[in-house]
């Protein structure tokens, strides 16, 4: 139960949040729900009546088990807002404790479980002595951390008979007209219906004449009817995020009003008469289309107004020009590349270009003053391509466009694919060659004819506008509400949760600044298996940064909602614990002995001056530090799964992967017809973009002359939402004969310079960077058999030359064994004959590894006479299969190959006599 003392704060608090002339960011209207709890929370306790009756009455369902009805029910007031379907609770009450309920004064209701919802409404008549009432949406979160939407459409019209009510908040529902028996409530004198589906007031809206706070924040308003300047009375009114053109004049009619919102429409002009308002003192008109502010209004001494994102004093916009005869209004031509074509022209006539895998590129008319060669390519994620913040996940493949530095005249649009992300936002970023920066960006489907798969939906992009070329990646990240603050102060609200605010006061800061808000949504389920507390529940956790980075000059407001099934009522504040979190140490201290904590109903508000990380916990634990650092690291990190399976048709083709544990099963159902192998590894814990490796042991070996080897070990790298899969060909190691049961262990790479100081010592020594081991059996194949006949027929296989760059016999059999499927398309654009691809499929028509690899090697022995250029050959016969993986492997060894001869011929000294040579 609060304190006095806190009783005292939410009732001074209870007429909702100040207006200031510079507010507002992104505002919510003055919440009269505040204020009935505060005067309900000024009442005298409440006597034991309801003792009794909890032990005799079960709630359960629909209320969790661990909730009893005194935490619900006082004398006067009863709250079924805070359990999620906690409506359904109402109708049970009323056939077990009728004749309390019959004096009830306060219902608060959540509206996102339609049974429930009914079922109490329906009620709601009988419950005469009401005098507040809310049934409200956006209660509670999904799965995907996206709060639920209400689903009241309507009330019945025996509610008028409620003739005590004085307030009603209908806010976040699917009210699409005011429902009729509102009008007929004689003492309503507080109405909040923010953020339904209204698009109009009835005419008849000025019956309600005891009306003093209206709003009508969020809805689909297009104009106001003259009636409302009926509500003599009305002090407050707020109609902004609406679609308004115009005011009634009739509007000058409300003496009484205080405060006017009307921000967010598409307001041209304001009517005369608002000179009338005489009694105004707050007029909010930001992000309207206002050219003048009529001077009616600067005759009223006492207004404050808050005029940005107005074109004031511009003159009004000239018509368009008429279009000229060149490009402007044609549509640009359109070009398909394909896998193999990774350069292409543009011209001043523009061009829209749909690259392979669903990226699309949008050059406008007039963006060039020449036709110019442009370059695409696309990188694997390796590290060094790739920047992620705290909490970011990768979402794509880095996206180079060349070259480097062009310039645009105008603005190009480029389009990047994702993979699905069920939280936070997705944003674009580009790196300059120094740093990396985040674009603004917006997401749409691609276009049909893009698809990746024939008769798929288009790809997902991530589009941004930019005026030169670089790289490009798309990251989810947790969602950023901004604004700045001036020295007269702002208030921001989060776009996840509306109940999260920072109120800046006036005078906390002598400069303008940039604040960002990140909110972090973290399941009950998850944190209590983590800390081992079955109890703990915590508040969303608030990531704060500001630029400049300053203290306040005035303490920041901060309002977070309390952790879920807490309330001001029941919590036991000695459980209550506000941490303070440091980014750059990775350490959490409990402050909440150091700052000014209390609590309302619903809320939780602090004061701060300067910003970080917050996170509010409920839990029985003492030392809240040490497990608040433990859980947000594992928080961090991803349950993950190793595969090792290996295809069928051949042992020797081994398949490797790394998944998040929720994708393993099918993951492992897709492959079944094709490999087989042992059962995924046990869970383990990885970090986005963290490195590890794949050792092959006990009588295993792979070709290690590629550029994904590192001491004899495949390097990856997770990524979350990318594929972490290599496919390799193992062989039994030197001296092994037949049989082989080796095993393949995955290791961690280098520590991440992020991690703190506890965690980065239990992952040093290579006994600790151990991860998982998976068995792997290989049996003695007949492909080692054929294999050792072909050499002893043939001569070593080489294709290319060293200078040129060049495949060894142990290259092209790593290659052959992740062709699979493909191999006939490969063929046919490596030039054999039906009649050859025939042939080899006959005598190898009951081993796929076989028949693979005496097609990529019966090719090759007759690129021996055929000149250079054979691996450049076989590069674009990969990309025009569709098969660009493995042409980025070719190429990759090709490269590393002509690095190694570059180098020994400078160890010989025949470095300069070759170049000597090539200049003669």
């Amino acid at each position: 139960m609060a304190s006095p003392a806190a009783h005292l704060k939410s009732a001074s608090e209870g007429g909702g949040v100040d207006v200031t002339a510079a507010v507002h960011a992104c505002m919510e209207p003055v919440d009269g729900a505040r204020k009935a709890e505060a005067e309900a929370e000024m009442e005298p306790p409440s006597s034991s009546s309801t003792t009794a009756s909890s032990s005799c009455l079960s709630l359960t369902p629909p209320l969790p088990p661990s909730v009893e009805l005194s935490a619900v029910l006082t004398d006067t007031r009863l709250t079924l807002d805070v359990y999620l379907g906690g409506a359904a609770a109402l109708p049970l009450l009323w056939g077990s404790v009728v004749e309390q309920l019959r004096g009830l004064q306060y219902l608060r209701l959540g509206s996102e479980e339609q049974a429930g919802l009914l079922a109490a409404v329906e009620l709601l008549p009988q419950l005469t002595e009401l005098c507040s009432l809310a049934i409200r949406g956006h209660r509670f979160p999904d799965s995907q951390g996206d709060p639920l939407p209400g689903l009241l459409t309507t009330l019945p019209d025996s509610l008028s008979s409620l003739s005590h009510l004085k307030h009603l908040d209908l806010s976040f529902n699917q009210l699409t007209c005011v429902p009729p028996c509102l009008l007929r409530l004689p003492a309503l004198s507080e109405l909040l219906l923010c953020h339904n589906r209204i698009s109009a007031l009835p005419d008849d809206f000025g019956q309600l004449l005891s009306l003093t706070y209206l709003s009508l924040k969020g809805n689909r308003l297009q104009s106001v009817p003259p009636c409302v300047g009926q509500l003599k009375v009305l002090r407050t009114l707020d109609i902004s995020d609406n679609i308004l053109h115009h005011l009634p004049d009739e509007i000058g009619s409300l003496g009484e009003l205080v405060e006017l919102e009307i921000s967010h429409n598409k307001l041209q002009q304001l009517p005369e008469s608002m000179g009338f308002l005489v009694a105004l003192r707050e007029l909010v008109i930001y992000s309207n289309e206002l050219r003048v502010i009529p001077d009616c209004l600067n005759r009223l001494p006492l207004l404050k107004m808050d005029v940005r994102d107005n074109p004031l004093g511009k003159p009004p916009t000239p018509p368009p020009l008429p279009p000229t005869q060149d490009l402007t209004g044609t549509e640009v031509p359109k070009l398909h590349l394909r896998f193999n074509q990774h350069s292409f022209f543009v011209s001043s006539a523009g061009c829209h270009v749909f690259l392979p895998g669903g990226a699309e590129l949008v050059f406008p008319p007039r963006c060039l003053t020449a036709t110019t060669k442009l370059r695409w390519a696309e990188k694997r994620p390796d590290r060094k391509w790739v920047w992620l913040e705290e909490h970011d996940v990768l979402l794509s493949r880095p996206l180079e466009l060349r070259p480097h530095g062009i310039r645009f005249l105008k603005p190009v649009e480029v389009c990047v694919p994702y993979h699905r992300r069920s939280r936070g936002e997705v944003v674009l970023r580009t790196f300059d060659g120094q740093s990396w920066s985040t674009l603004t960006s917006h997401l749409r489907r691609g276009s049909e004819e893009n698809c990746c798969h024939p008769g798929g939906r288009p790809a997902r992009l991530a589009c941004s506008s930019v005026s030169h070329f670089s790289w490009f990646i798309a990251v989810s990240r947790p969602v950023r509400d901004t604004c700045s603050v001036t020295p007269s102060g702002a208030l921001l609200v989060s776009s996840l949760d509306s109940g999260i605010k920072l109120d800046f006061p006036p005078d906390s800061t002598a400069q303008t600044r940039v604040i960002t808000l990140q909110v972090l949504q973290v399941f009950e389920s998850e944190l209590q298996a983590l800390c081992g507390d079955p109890q703990a529940t915590v508040s969303p956790l608030l990531c704060l940064s500001q630029n400049p980075s300053l203290h306040f000059l005035q303490p920041v407001k901060v309002q977070i909602p309390l952790p879920p099934g807490v309330t001001g009522h029941t919590a036991d504040l000695s459980r209550l614990h506000l941490l303070h979190g440091d980014p750059s140490a990775q350490t959490w201290t409990d402050i909440t002995s150091q700052v000014s904590l209390y609590v309302t109903h619903l809320y939780a508000v602090f004061y701060i001056t300067h910003f970080s990380w917050y996170w509010l916990w409920y839990t029985t634990q003492r030392c809240v530090s040490g497990v608040v650092r433990k859980v947000y690291q594992r928080l961090k990190q991803f349950k993950v799964q190793f595969l090792v399976l290996q295809r069928k048709t051949d042992p020797a083709q081994v398949l490797l992967q790394c998944l998040p544990a929720n994708k393993v099963e099918g993951r492992v159902q897709s492959l079944s017809e094709q490999y087989d192998g042992p059962q995924p590894s046990d869970l383990c814990d990885l970090l986005e973009g963290e490195q590890f490796f794949a050792g092959f042991e006990r009588g295993l070996d792979i070709v290690t002359d590629r550029p994904d080897c590192i001491e004899g070990r495949l390097c990856f790298v997770f990524y979350s939402s990318l594929k972490n899969v290599k496919e390799v060909y193992v062989c039994p190691a030197r001296g092994q004969k037949g049989l082989v049961r080796g095993q393949v262990s995955f290791y961690r790479g280098d520590i991440p310079s992020s991690l703190p100081e506890e965690v980065a010592k239990k992952r040093k020594g290579l006994d600790h960077q151990w991860l998982a081991t998976l068995p792997l059996r290989l049996p003695a194949l007949r492909l080692e058999n054929s294999l050792n006949m072909e050499e002893q027929q043939y001569p070593p296989l080489n294709l290319g030359d060293p200078e040129s760059g060049y495949l060894t016999e142990a290259n092209l059999l790593s290659i052959s064994l992740q062709i699979g499927q493909d191999w006939r398309v490969i063929g046919i654009n490596l030039g054999m004959s039906y009649e050859e691809l025939d042939r080899i499929q006959y005598k190898h028509r009951d081993n796929l590894g076989a028949l693979v690899l005496d097609l990529l090697f019966h090719w090759a022995r007759g690129q021996r006479n055929a000149g250079p250029g054979s691996v450049s050959r076989l590069v674009a016969a990969m990309i025009e299969s569709g098969r660009k993986d493995l042409a980025d492997e070719i190429e990759d060894i090709v490269s590393l190959g002509r690095r190694k001869y570059s180098e020994s011929l400078r160890r010989v000294g025949l470095e300069a006599e070759r170049l000597q040579e090539a200049q003669l």
